[in-house]
Order: structure tokens, then sequence, then C-alpha cells
């Protein structure tokens, strides 16, 4: 976008460093990483480029949830990501460890180092992962540290805390690594990649390929007798961590512990690239003691001689509460900084590329004396996050889900480049030739979906009379591909990707139109802006428990207002007569 602009990191050699599974995408991660790329983001680029192993999960269920997915090269994902931040006009890569915010009248103005140095900027983004005074625990040993072999940043909490902001702890952890070469194939379930893969970025060209298999096995009752018997070694169980864990990504221990009536817990093998024999054991992330670790590994099928490379471990880390920040990701304390990622309260990869990408264009908007970029919840799974955070806060490492969407056949992962490249377009963010490719594609299936209505299949055994394409496309036995055995052809330009957004949307054309009546009522709720100046405390018709949520999040219009916890209908009923007699509500 123009912009001339640092990036500080810790070190040089962990840019693009895959702190736990090398892997990209998943139910809502695959979706976010879409329309990451749709907005000129790297994640799915990169994920194409270094890709293994391709799997679009879900399938068995409706395309509201199908959710791709991609094993990566831990090495190689690194490098390349490092080779574009180096490639990218106007990105100064500097080497330092961050250590204050520079504030002047309650605006950002740089950031101190570790060393002294003084930058100043009038914008600052805070990506810090886990590295807030991070601590790595494995049984009762603790040590500093953002990630394994890697130094925390334990000054600039310091310096957050001192300029008013509230921090939490959180916890998250890894599992063991082990040598592939030391494992039993013959009891491991292989699990092999799509026959046809599909990546994460539009229009770039990448051939995609399966190069490896992951593997499946399982925890037995050894295991969970090996757990339970020492599961007061373990940091979590021991007191020794504060921190909240996430939810749904639990360690091997929480799910002993919380789901005991559970035989076993499935196991996924999956390599960490094609230079290497190290894997990750996904579904034990643990914090016992390293001889329990080599007991529990070994107790599983498949595992039984498994040689370790990398031992698991849990980190705590601190985070700023992220109902501190507004939509855009600027705080609201402090002008011109913004927080992006596990700093917010989040977790995964996806989660913390997304925001980054938002705070990233929204800095730059604001340079320009313009209007920030807000995606609403109708508009994409980056709107949902965002207001998730900043309307009700967390209380865990916040993970995006399908469920968490209530517009999801809208916001479906093959429509993510419809959806959100034109913005990105206009912004600057997405290339020329891409566009003219994205244009190509719609003209394509626009013409393609007008046929289909408009033109007759020929006579077929099973069909007493001519049918329209798209009225036999929408029984649900048939697919694209079945249209041909009644006339159809194809033209040479219909890709089976666009076959497949068709058939989506014709087979699930009334479902789409009924949540459009939803997504009407929705939007209007959201036009209705509420200046960011009022003090909600001085409005009595409204609850006092209402009035104190409203005061802390400052909702920018009333349909954010309505999902504010603790904030009822009556409560914005109130509001917007309130606002209506003071001559306050206006349309955005």
């Amino acid at each position: 976008m123009g912009a001339k602009t640092a990036i500080f990191v810790i070190k040089l050699e962990s840019i693009g460093r895959m702190s736990c599974n090398p892997s990209v995408g998943g139910p809502a991660k695959g979706h976010l990483a879409r329309e990451i790329d749709a907005l000129g983001g790297e994640i799915g680029y990169v994920a194409d480029l270094t890709g293994i192993h391709y799997r679009m999960l879900n399938m068995k269920k409706g395309p509201a949830v199908w959710a791709p997915r991609a094993q990566n090269d831990r090495q190689l994902y690194a490098q390349i990501m490092r080779e574009h931040l180096e490639q990218q006009d106007n990105l100064h890569i500097i080497e330092s460890t961050v250590s204050d915010i520079l504030v002047e009248n309650a605006a950002v103005c740089g950031i101190r180092t570790q060393i002294g140095k003084e930058y100043y900027a009038p914008k600052v983004i805070i990506a810090s992962g886990t590295f807030l005074r991070g601590r790595i625990h494995v049984g009762n040993i603790t040590v500093a540290g953002g990630r394994s072999g890697e130094p925390s940043a334990d000054q600039l909490p310091a310096s957050l805390k001192a300029a008013g902001f509230v921090l939490g702890r959180f916890k998250t952890g890894t599992p063991p690594r082990v040598d592939l070469r030391s494992l039993d194939f013959s009891r491991l379930e292989e699990q092999a990649g799509d026959p046809e893969p599909q990546g994460f970025s539009y229009y770039r060209d990448v051939t995609l390929a399966n190069r490896v298999s992951c593997y499946i096995t399982h925890t037995t009752a050894e295991t969970h007798s090996i757990i339970q018997s020492n599961i007061k070694l373990s940091a979590l169980y021991s007191g020794i961590i504060e921190g909240i864990g996430p939810r749904y990504c639990p360690s091997i221990e929480d799910k002993i512990v919380k789901f005991p009536d559970k035989p076993n817990h499935h196991v996924f093998i999956e390599p960490e690239g094609l230079t290497t024999h190290e894997a990750y054991i996904n579904g034990i992330s643990t914090s016992l003691p390293p001889w329990v670790q080599e007991m529990v590994v070994h107790s599983i099928p498949g595992l039984e001689q498994a040689k370790f490379m990398r031992y698991a471990y849990a980190i705590e880390y601190d985070y700023v509460d992220p109902t501190e920040i507004q939509l855009s990701l600027e705080t609201k304390k402090i002008r011109g900084l913004y927080l992006a990622g596990q700093i917010n309260g989040t977790s995964g990869y996806e989660e913390a590329a997304g925001q980054g990408l938002m705070a990233g264009i929204n800095a730059v908007l604001s340079l320009d004396n313009q209007d920030p970029l807000i995606l609403t919840r109708s508009e994409a799974y980056l709107g949902v996050l965002i207001d998730d955070l900043v309307t009700c806060g967390t209380n865990e490492p916040y993970r995006m889900f399908t469920s968490r969407a209530e517009y999801r056949l809208q916001l479906r992962q093959d429509n993510a480049d419809e959806r959100l490249m034109p913005i990105g377009h206009k912004l600057g963010l997405v290339s020329e030739t891409r566009w003219q490719q994205f244009c190509s594609m719609k003209a394509i299936k626009e013409r393609e979906t007008m046929r289909l209505w408009s033109e007759n299949c020929d006579k077929h055994t099973d069909l007493r009379e001519p049918v329209k394409y798209a009225a036999l496309l929408k029984r649900p036995e048939l697919t694209f591909t079945d249209l041909k055995r009644y006339g159809f052809v194809a033209p040479p330009d219909l890709s089976s990707d666009i076959e497949r957004r068709i058939e989506i949307e014709i087979k699930y054309e009334g479902y789409l139109k009924r949540q459009d009546e939803e997504l009407t009522k929705f939007r209007a709720a959201e036009t209705l802006l509420i200046p960011p100046d009022i003090d909600f405390m001085k409005i009595e018709s409204i609850a006092w428990e209402a009035r104190e949520k409203l005061q802390r999040i400052r909702p920018e219009n009333v349909g954010q207002a309505m999902r504010i916890p603790g904030v009822n209908y009556t409560d914005t009923s109130a509001l917007m007569v309130w606002l209506k007699k003071n001559h306050l509500l206006r349309k955005g």
C-alpha cells in the first residue's frame, strides 16, 4: 500500500517459523486462509508453495463447513516466507527485541528496543505471539522463552501495563516430535492426500501435489493409566501454570481428566517436511516430564519404539484483554497503536495472520485519513473473528470455528475470492494479473449459470419431458459431472473449481435466499451508527450492568451493541430511543 514499514523480530531466522504443527487450514481456519489470500495476504500462497499433503475436510457434511487443510514443509515455509518479506518494497527487517512503546499525548510515536535504540513512527502494530513474558514448562522445570530455544520478551508487558492496558495470562503447548524411521507403520492407518488437491491461494498458478502421507493411531487404556498415575507431575496440574489453556485444543492430560469415560483419543502422525525424518504427534500436547512423555508415546500402537527428536512443552504468555481494541484493531487508549494475534487472546496461525493483515491495512488507511476497513460478520470470517474479540472479549485462547459464523452458508471457503478480492484489488493488494484471472472466472461462472437455467437437457430414459439443467442439478443424487449424461457439453474454459461453485449455489439456492433475508435485517442494525463520545452511564433508561458493558466496549453501531453479553433487547431498544430523542441516530 506504499507505506514505509519496519518489522522487528527477535531472531531473523525465526521469520515464518511454524511454532506448532506445520500445517495451514482446517475447519474455519481454511476459510480464514483463503480470505486472507483474497485480500492480498501471503499465508495461503506460501502454504501452497510448501504444501506436502492436502485434504478437504468435512466433505461428508454440507459445503458451509468444507475446509481445506495442508501439511507443510516447516523449513521450506519459513525460508520462502522470509524471502517474500525481504523482497517486499518499503519493508525494512530488523533483528531486535522491542522493550517499550513510546507515547505522547495518548498517541503512539514509536518504540524502544532492548539495546536502547529508538525508532519513530505514527503507527505501531504489536504482533507478539507467545513471547510476552513467555515461560516454558516441562514437568516441574520452568524456563523463560517465547518458544523452544528462543528468548522471551519480558520488558514490553511492563510498558503496556504502564500505558494502562489490562493484561491476562494464557497457556498453550506442543506435543513431542519423533523420528519417522522408528515407527511401526504396519500398526498405523495411512491417511493419503486427496486425489485432486485444493490449496488456499487464488490465481497464482501453483501446481499442488501430495508428497507424503499422514497416519492415524490412538491412545490406549495403558496410555490413560500412565497419565492418571503421573498427573501431579504435569505442570498443568501441579499448580505451576496459572494461565488458562485452549478448550478446543487441550493437552492429553486435560483430555484424560475431563473425558474419563472415553476409551481412546485419536493421534495423528504428521511429517514435518521432505528433507527431515521428524514427525509431529498431533493430539498429545503435554507438559509432563520427559520420562513420562516417553512412557505415554511408547504405549500408543505403532509408536512402541519411537525415538524422540523433541520433547513436548507447555508455554505461558501475557495477552491484552481484546475489549481494549476497536474493530479496526487500533487500541482505545492509545491512538495509532494496533494489536494483532495472540496478544488479543487468539490461538492459531490463521487467526493471527488475519488480524495482522487487517491491522496493517487499517494503519495505512489511517495515515491517509481514510475510514478503516471493517468487515462485518456477514462479509467474512475475519469479520466474525474481530467482532467476537472486540464485542465479547475472551476468557480462553480464542479459536475460529464455522459454528461461530451465523451466515456460514454465505461465507464458504470456495467463494472467499468473490466476497473479498474486489476489496483487496481496490486497496492495491491484489495484482492486476490475479484480478484479470478473477474477472475471467466470474464471467465464465455467470455465463454457465445462466445457460444451466435457460437450456433444457435432452430427453433421457428417466425423464418424461425436457428439464432445465439447473433443475436437474438440484437433485441431491446428481453432480455436475452427471449432467454430461443428459446432453450437457462443458466448454473448455469451465474448470472443476467453477463447476463446484455453480453446483453449490444451485443446490442450496433456497437456503441461500432465506439467509439473504436474514442478512437484510442484520445489515440494517449494522448501519445504525453510535457516536464515539457518548457517556452511556448517563442513559438512565438502560440497565446499570448494560451501561457498564456499553461504556467499556463502546460499540460502533447498534448491531454490535446487540451482541454484547449482558446487553439485552430492552437495553438496545432504550438506547435507540435515547439516540433518536437526542438526534444522534444516523445511518452509515
